[in-house]
Formats: structure tokens, sequence, C-alpha cells
């Protein structure tokens, strides 16, 4: 890239950047996973500032509940590819900012090919599958890890270097069951938490490869924008960590979506057909008078927006205190959101004995589509 002065002249001024400093940004490359609510100000300051080559992983398209908080896309992009629309954005916004896409999970199989001749990781993603794999990989090809987590009005920022700090392995260890792991697509967030960390990661990213000011390789951020406060948390390196301990046992990329047992959050789960149901085949069985049992797996906000009459309620989260409350000789039709999570709440009943248990394609929002318009979706 060559150097636009005009450009950059406001970082050129200052002393702990000028001219070299900028030719360090110029000549960086930064791989970001993830291109939606913290990859959007991760990128776009990340290119604003003149880094070099920008990775860009992520196999989604633009939909306009991300809108809210996803500030590299506008309407009219709705059913692009994320990264090709993502590429456009920051193309205009610095044209000398090389910028690679990935349409595509970024799995153990593939995670080696597309980071290779990136300079660090950045976490823009929404589940412990991903942050694992990209941990594990930084570690064994001794790289920097930007980490970054949102939920609801909170945020976590750390820099994670196994050469000079912990790694995400030594802070967080063995990953939570399953039933204690927010569900990314069902949970809301305040539509500035994403700006919050993404913004706090992209500065880490930039003091990484300008050598300045002190990074967070010790510590980790806690964000909280309902009290505006920011809490400094002191972390140490773990000795008996498996990756980057003393006595190391992992030395190769994991079949993480086992290891993390999170696999629900962002994979489809295979099922039998007979476990599936359309809307038009659940209004029938409402009608027929079939004796079984709707069960509504959302939150208590989510059914406020709408709602089967007669459904019982049972928040996905509270499955593992519940299921056992449930009679496993009856007949239950489970709903959510969208479909994916009921569909792994009918593996765990069948995994606990339920044997007469289904769920509803698409979730309620297919059922409002197809069977009651008047409700909204969301």
């Amino acid at each position: 890239m060559d150097m636009d002065f005009t450009r950059y002249s406001r970082h050129i001024l200052l002393p702990r950047v000028g001219m070299e400093g900028q030719r360090k940004l110029n000549q960086a490359s930064v791989l970001i996973i993830g291109a939606g609510g913290l990859g959007s100000p991760i990128s776009l300051y990340l290119a604003a500032a003149g880094v070099g080559r920008i990775g860009l992983v992520d196999p989604d398209q633009v939909t306009v509940s991300n809108l809210q908080r996803q500030i590299l896309y506008s309407t009219s992009q709705a059913g692009e590819d994320k990264v090709i629309a993502a590429k456009r954005r920051l193309t205009d916004l610095n044209p000398g900012c090389q910028v690679d896409i990935f349409p595509t999970t970024f799995t153990a199989q593939n995670a080696r090919d597309i980071a290779e001749g990136f300079d660090s990781l950045v976490d823009g993603t929404d589940n412990l599958t991903t942050r694992y794999l990209i941990n594990d990989l930084c570690v064994l090809t001794g790289r920097p890890y930007v980490f970054g987590a949102i939920q609801q009005f909170e945020g976590q920022v750390a820099l994670f270097d196994a050469r000079v700090g912990p790694c995400y392995r030594c802070v967080f260890g063995v990953p939570p069951a399953a039933e204690h792991i927010p569900l990314p697509s069902d949970s809301g967030v305040f539509g500035v938490i994403p700006g919050l960390v993404g913004l706090l990661q992209a500065a880490e990213v930039l003091k990484i490869i300008l050598g300045i000011g002190d990074t967070l390789a010790r510590k980790l951020v806690l964000i909280n924008s309902l009290t505006s406060s920011f809490e400094h948390i002191e972390v140490q390196k773990e000795p008996s960590c498996p990756v980057c301990g003393e006595s190391p046992e992992i030395d190769s990329l994991l079949d993480y979506e086992q290891h993390c047992g999170a696999t629900y959050a962002n994979q489809p789960v295979a099922l039998p057909d007979e476990c599936e149901l359309t809307p038009a085949e659940l209004a029938d069985r409402l009608d027929s008078g079939v004796a079984f049992t709707l069960v509504d797996l959302r939150t208590d906000v989510e059914r406020e927006i709408s709602h089967i009459p007669g459904a019982v309620p049972l928040p996905y989260h509270q499955l593992g205190k519940k299921m056992d409350d449930f009679d496993r000789e009856s007949q239950y039709v489970l709903f959510c959101r969208a479909g994916k999570t009921s569909a792994w709440a009918v593996k765990r009943f069948h995994q606990a004995g339920f044997n007469k248990v289904s769920y509803l394609k698409g979730g309620i929002n297919a059922w409002v589509e197809e069977t009651d318009p008047s409700m909204p979706q969301y």
C-alpha cells in the first residue's frame, strides 16, 4: 500500500505513530473471524487506519435483523453475503486496503489455510466452538488472539498471547455444559455494545502492530453499558493449560464441535423426518384434538412478541432443571424462534428417554408467516 499522506496525516502527526508507524500499519495483515456486530466496527476502523490487508471470514447473509447493531451494512444489502457486502464497503472507505473474503465457516479443517499469512487473528464470533479453535491455532502458530464477546448489555475484551501471557483456555478453562451456554441467535443484544467491544478490539490490534501502549495481554476488560463501567481483571497463565501450559496435551486442532459440546448454537442437528412438523401439520394437529403438549422454549420477552395459544413456557436455559417434570410417555411438540434451538432440544429430550417429541420446523416465525400473519416476526 502506497503512503497516502493526506489520508493518514492525523496518524502521522502523532509522535508515537509517525511515518514509521503508518508504514507498519500499511504492511500489516489481520484476519477477522465473523463479520457481524463485532466485525463491523473492527473492520471499519482497521481499514480506516490503513491496515494493508484485512481478511473476513463469515458464511452468513445480511438480514434486516442484523442492522440494529451491524453498522457495516445497509438495508439495500439484505440477502447479500456479508463478506461480499463488507468488502465493497471497506474498499470504498479505503481503496488502498486489500480485503480478502472467505464466505465459509471457520473450522478445524480450513483454519490453517485461511489464516495463512495473517499476522494476528481477531474474534468477531458469537460461539465457543470457534473461540477455542482461534485460541489453539494462535497458540500453536505463535500469534496474538484479540478476543471479544457480547451478551445483552455487557461485553468482554482481552488479548490472548501465550508468548507473553495466558491464552483463552488459561482463563476460561473447560467449556460449560451445553444448557448453560446462551444461544446467540435467540439472545437480545443492546445495539451499542458490539461497537464498544469492537472499538477496543480494534485499538488492541493497532497497538500490537505499532508496538505502543499497554496491551490487554494479562487483563480481561468487563464492560457494562447500563452502568457505563469498565472493570479490569488481572488474568494469569495457567501452568496446567492443555495447550500452552508446562506439559501441553494439545498439539493439533481438534474436533471443536465435539470438544466444546456447544454445536447446537451454530450447526443444525440431524433428526428423523418424523420429528419435524411444518406449521400446517401443527395446525392440523391442534385442530384434530390429538392429545399432546405444545412447549415454548423462548424467553418471557419473546413470548410477548408472538405466541401460540395453549403453549407451555419452558425457556431453553431451564431445560436441564425442568425436564424431569415432564412425563416421558406423553407427546410433545417444541418450538422456538426459528427452529434451530428446538431441534437441539428434541435431541436432548430423546437422550433423556423421551420418545414422543417433535418440533416446529422454522419455529414461530414460520408459524406466523404461514398460519397467523397478524403476529410479528422477529
